[in-house]
């Protein structure tokens, strides 16, 4: 990483022509610790006047699926084409804000984090999945600060319900980094699918003392638990009816968390993490060849389309909807490598990649009476942009405390003015800790990419290859599928000022570096 701050410091010094950094960056940096935004007055006093209006501070509920792809929801192309309605996400769409260019970490763990700290995750060090049995040598929730911790210590009643697969060592799970309550399980829907179908995992399942020693390793439980409480087992997983049935008990758990926040009349955060559509897909009763594909990937869509489908009338029966700010999006781009149990995305590449089909997910923000109804925009968001904006409705955004640097920018004004246009000027993708490319307006600058050696293969077979003299760059719009670099033939004019924009940026780390939490593998840098 420091070959990187050197090499683009020499560049950003050699272009430091005042007007071009003021195209290329218009950004301002309010303090040291975040991440400088595109100032917008007009759109600011827009949404300060909507909320001023206000009576009561805002809900918030994060709706995370699991590793869908940009195209599974009809609205961006996918739903009844590809054999999957989903009328309850296209309608969520319709009434809301529609966003074209919202990115996502290549992984999931590394985008639950973002989520929850604002921070891109070689700062938190939760930069991959752990694996069976795997827990870090440092807890990076010890200097950490989560949306949750900061909300409930400002009047807000928190909770996540579902997948967290953040940590599973004490002082790792939800109850102990800032939420008040959680129901689900710590690791991830394959974990325990490895246990009871041994059609797919025959030398684990039929081979008893590899079994056992293997579940000794994963805790095969829903829990649940309360901030400063011991975490309690709600039912086991261990059959593939009971792990069917998963998504069930999370929505059951946010309803009814839901409405005991009404009931005691506090404003309430609220992320609902399916642990559906990850691999491997076994759906609740009643949506076995519910969808027109009939096959279980597309049948678990038409399962989460239901449940987003429920949240969000529930929301509309107690009245509150007009109270609640909404946020749909995937951790990240499908899982190719376990076809035909995975996504669709449009575009080149999938989960694990920083190709635009790993990390460009589906972003959908909802709020009656706020969001004006029908809005699609391209601006720039960033999963991370959700820990400031989340802050900024309920009115908190001075209470991030200076301990850690925050990437995320606030984007409310950018949700709630009837022409909104993003605040963020760019989008920095990562590998674990190596920094791989930039979005910037309708570009795609990569300073190194994914190789991989098998078709449908992101995950596996998978090797990570340095350009040569000259970035890769892609115009997303002409090339979105990022087919052909051009970057000498019709952007030499950018490549100076992007390069100035990648070198603010890796300078970031010389005062806020990144953390090391014993995740890293051999030789990363």
């Amino acid at each position: 990483m420091k070959k990187y701050i050197v090499l683009f410091a020499v560049l950003a010094f050699v272009t430091e022509i005042s007007a071009q950094q003021n195209y290329f960056n218009p950004t301002v940096k309010v303090k040291d610790y975040l991440e400088p935004a595109i100032p917008h007055p007009d759109q600011d006093k827009e949404m300060k006047d909507k909320m001023s209006k206000l009576k009561k501070k805002p809900n918030i509920l994060i709706i995370l699926i699991d590793d869908m792809g940009y195209g599974d929801i009809g609205v961006y192309g996918g739903g009844v084409a590809i054999g999957a309605p989903t009328l309850n996400m296209d309608k969520l769409a319709h009434e809301g804000l529609q966003l074209t260019s919202t990115y996502a970490q290549p992984t999931c763990t590394p985008s639950r984090a973002a989520i929850m700290t604002g921070r891109i995750p070689a700062r938190s060090g939760l930069t991959r999945p752990t694996l069976t049995g795997e827990n870090p040598k440092v807890n990076p929730w010890a200097s950490e600060n989560t949306t949750a911790k900061i909300l409930s210590q400002n009047g807000y009643k928190s909770a996540i319900s579902g997948k967290w697969h953040l940590g599973e060592s004490k002082g790792s799970l939800p109850n102990e980094v800032g939420y008040d309550e959680w129901l689900g399980f710590g690791s991830v829907q394959s974990e325990y699918a490895q246990f009871v179908n041994e059609w797919i995992y025959p030398d684990l399942i039929n081979k008893p003392e590899r079994l056992a020693a293997v579940k000794k390793m994963v805790d095969q439980n829903i829990l649940t638990g309360v901030k400063g409480g011991e975490n309690k087992v709600v039912q086991p997983i261990s059959n593939i009816e009971e792990l069917s049935k998963v998504d069930q008990v999370f929505a059951n758990y946010s309803e009814d968390f839901i409405r005991r926040s009404v009931k005691e009349n506090k404003p309430f955060y609220l992320i609902h993490s399916f642990s559906k559509v990850h691999n491997d897909n076994y759906v609740s009763e009643g949506y076995k060849g519910k969808s027109p594909a009939a096959i279980p990937y597309k049948d678990a869509i038409v399962e989460v389309d239901d449940i987003v489908g429920r949240l969000m009338k529930l929301l509309q029966d107690l009245k509150i909807d007009e109270n609640t700010l909404v946020f749909l999006t995937s951790d990240n781009g499908p899982n190719e490598d376990v076809w035909p149990d995975g996504g669709y995305t449009p575009f080149r590449g999938g989960k694990g990649t920083t190709w635009e089909g790993g990390v460009r997910v589906p972003g959908i923000a909802y709020w009656k009476g706020m969001i004006a109804p029908g809005r699609i925009s391209d601006g720039l968001f960033d999963i991370c942009d959700m820990f400031n904006t989340s802050l900024s409705a309920a009115g908190v955004l001075d209470k991030i405390p200076a301990s850690n640097y925050i990437d995320g920018v606030d984007q409310l004004s950018f949700f709630l003015s009837d022409k909104g246009v993003s605040n963020r000027n760019a989008v920095f993708m990562y590998s674990e800790t190596k920094f791989m490319a930039v979005r910037w307006q309708e570009y795609k600058v990569h300073m190194n990419v994914f190789n991989t050696s098998a078709t449908r293969r992101n995950l596996d077979q998978s090797t990570i290859q340095s350009i040569g003299m000259s970035p890769w760059v892609y115009n997303i719009y002409a090339d979105p599928k990022e087919q052909l670099s051009q970057g000498h033939r019709y952007f030499e004019w950018g490549i100076p000022g992007v390069m100035g924009l990648i070198s603010a940026h890796l300078a970031t780390y010389q005062k806020y570096p990144m953390k090391d939490i014993g995740l890293k593998k051999p030789g990363a840098e």
